[in-house]
C-alpha cells in the first residue's frame, strides 16, 4: 500500500454502533477531494451523518456503493495522489459486521404472470423491472395481447394518478429517518397490545416550581423548560413503578435496573429520541444542561448512535404545538410513553372555600403495554405524577435530590 494516499473507513459514532450504511456519495472517483470535505453521507437505523475526507487528493477508488453497508471500520473509499494505484480490499462479504441478523426488509415483487395472461416478451420484462402485475393490464394488442405499449401506459399512470385514481400532484420519497420512523411505528403497533389513558391534571406545583427555577438558574444561564422538570421527576417516579421501566423479551416481563428517559425532538425531516442515561440519578441542572445540548445537537444532526440508544421510557411532549391531548405511540423495545400537552388556565371549583377559581392544567396522556401491565398499574402512576405536579414544594424537593 502507498505511504502518499489513505484508506476511508465507516466512521464509529458510538458504543453500540457495528455497522453503517452508504445513503449517498456526493463526490465520484476522478474527483478531487479537500481534507475535512464531505464525500458520503451514511446512516444508521436512527441517524443520519457525513463521512469526510480524512486528506486532501483524488477519490481514487469507492469499494462501497450507495445502498450498501459496511462494518464500523471497514474501508468504503480510497484518497490518494493522480495515478496511484489504490489498494485492493476485501469484499464486504469477507467483513464480519454483527452476530445479530438484521429483519429480512419486506421487498414488493412482481407476480410472475399467469400462463393465461398473453403478452410480448417485452411487455413482460418491462412488467417484472417495474413490479407490475400483468393480469391488471388490459390488453390492446391482436386478441387483448399485452404490449410494450399497454405496460409503459400503466407506468405512466401509476406516476400520475394514486391508486384509487386520484391525479397525484407531487411525490414525496421516504427519507432514510422517515423510513425508520415509518417502520419502527407500524412494528410497534403490530406487536404491542397498547392502550393509552388520559388524565388532566392541575399543575400550579410546575408552573410555580418553574418560576421560581427560572430566577435562581438565571445567573448560571440556565433556562428552565416543562420537560426538563417532568424528565426528574418520572425519573424519580419510576423507582416506585417499575412496570413502567421495563421490557417484554422472551415471552416474559424484565424490570430494568437503569432509568433512561428518551425525549422526543421534532426535527424538520422527522423525529429522533434522545436518551437521557441514569436521569434518577443526575442533578437536576445537569440534566437541563444534557438535555440542552442534546436537543442542539439532534437538530443539527451530530448525535451519536449511544445518544439515541439505551431508553426505558420516552417523554413526548407537544404543548409547544398547543395541543391538548394525543395518543403517543411506545418506542419499543420499552413498555411505556408519556404524552404531555399544552398548559392552560381553566375554572375549578376550590371545596375548601367554596369558590370557582382559574387554575393551570395539562393533560397526560400515558401509553402503556397491555401484555406486561393491567390499566390499574398504568393509572396509578399517573394519579401519582398527577399530585406531584401540583405539589410545588414537593417538585422543588425532587428537583434538589442528587
Amino acid at each position: 500500500m502507498s505511504d502518499i494516499g489513505k484508506e476511508v473507513v465507516m466512521p464509529k459514532l458510538g458504543l453500540t454502533m457495528r455497522k453503517g450504511r452508504i445513503v449517498e456519495w456526493k463526490k465520484k472517483e476522478g474527483d478531487f477531494v479537500r481534507e475535512g470535505e464531505v464525500i458520503a453521507i451514511g446512516e444508521t437505523e436512527k441517524l443520519t451523518f457525513e463521512i469526510k475526507a480524512p486528506i486532501s487528493g483524488v477519490l481514487l477508488k469507492i469499494y462501497i456503493p450507495a445502498k450498501s453497508e459496511a462494518p464500523v471500520g471497514g474501508v468504503i473509499a480510497y484518497i490518494g495522489e493522480p495515478g496511484e494505484k489504490p489498494p485492493e480490499i476485501p469484499t464486504i462479504t469477507e467483513v464480519p459486521i454483527t452476530p445479530t441478523p438484521a429483519p429480512k426488509p419486506e421487498v414488493s415483487v412482481a407476480k410472475p404472470a399467469t400462463p393465461t395472461v398473453r403478452a410480448t416478451p417485452r411487455a413482460r420484462r418491462l412488467a417484472e423491472e417495474k413490479g407490475i402485475d400483468l393480469s391488471k393490464i388490459q390488453g390492446t394488442g391482436p386478441g387483448g395481447l399485452i404490449t410494450e405499449e399497454d405496460v409503459l401506459r400503466e407506468i405512466e399512470r401509476r406516476e400520475k394518478y394514486s391508486l384509487s385514481g386520484i391525479r397525484v400532484k407531487e411525490k414525496i420519497p421516504l427519507t432514510p429517518m422517515r423510513e425508520v420512523i415509518s417502520k419502527r411505528m407500524v412494528e410497534s403497533l403490530r406487536t404491542m397490545a397498547q392502550v393509552t389513558l388520559g388524565h388532566e391534571a392541575v399543575v400550579e406545583g410546575l408552573v410555580s416550581a418553574r418560576e421560581e427555577l427560572l430566577k435562581s438558574l438565571e445567573e448560571k444561564e440556565l433556562r428552565v423548560t416543562y420537560t426538563d422538570i417532568l424528565v426528574k421527576i418520572v425519573a424519580k417516579l419510576l423507582r416506585d413503578h417499575p412496570y413502567l421501566n421495563a421490557t417484554f423479551e422472551e415471552n416474559m416481563i424484565k424490570i430494568l435496573d437503569e432509568i433512561n428517559i428518551g425525549v422526543a425532538v421534532a426535527l424538520d425531516h422527522g423525529l429522533i429520541v434522545p436518551v437521557i442515561k441514569n436521569a434518577d440519578k443526575k442533578k437536576f441542572e445537569d440534566i437541563v444542561r444534557e438535555l440542552r445540548d442534546l436537543t442542539t445537537r439532534a437538530r443539527e444532526g451530530k448525535l451519536t448512535p449511544d445518544d439515541v440508544s439505551g431508553g426505558t421510557f420516552t417523554i413526548t411532549n407537544l404543548g409547544m404545538f398547543e395541543i391538548d391531548y394525543f395518543t403517543p405511540v411506545i418506542n419499543p423495545p420499552e413498555v411505556a410513553i408519556l404524552g404531555v400537552g399544552r398548559i392552560q388556565k381553566k375554572p375549578s371549583f376550590d371545596e375548601k372555600s367554596g369558590n370557582i377559581k382559574l387554575v393551570n392544567t395539562m393533560w397526560l396522556s400515558l401509553t402503556f403495554d397491555h401484555r406486561v401491565m393491567d390499566g390499574h398499574i398504568a393509572a396509578r402512576f399517573l394519579q401519582d405524577l398527577s399530585k406531584i405536579l401540583n405539589d410545588k414544594e414537593k417538585i422543588l424537593k425532587i428537583i434538589s435530590e442528587d
